[in-house]
């Protein structure tokens, strides 16, 4: 998995996440942090405390302050996916 960053201030942080087919984010949480997934390119499964779908380009998941999720991508092309946090991480 490839990570890009778009920008990050101060209450803020945008990158681009790109997994190849078969290739995931395995599921984590953010304690004080909230997470927009939009699927650029690719389909993604995405889950989301304990529902799980599958989007396309344009795609929206919101991963709230401690809430698990997880990004998966099932193939066969690669997905692009932007991901916007709030507030930006501190190490990125």
């Amino acid at each position: 998995m490839g990570k890009t960053t778009i920008v990050k201030g101060a209450q803020m942080f945008a990158g681009l996440n790109c997994f190849e087919p078969g290739q995931e984010h395995a599921k984590h949480c953010h304690s004080g942090q909230e997470k927009l997934y939009v699927v650029m390119e690719g389909t993604a499964i995405v889950q989301i405390g304990d529902q799980m779908e599958t989007l396309g380009p344009g795609g929206v998941a919101f991963a709230a302050d401690g809430v698990e999720h997880a990004v998966k991508n099932p193939g066969p092309g690669r997905l692009v996916v932007l991901a916007v946090l709030a507030p930006p991480p501190q190490h990125s």
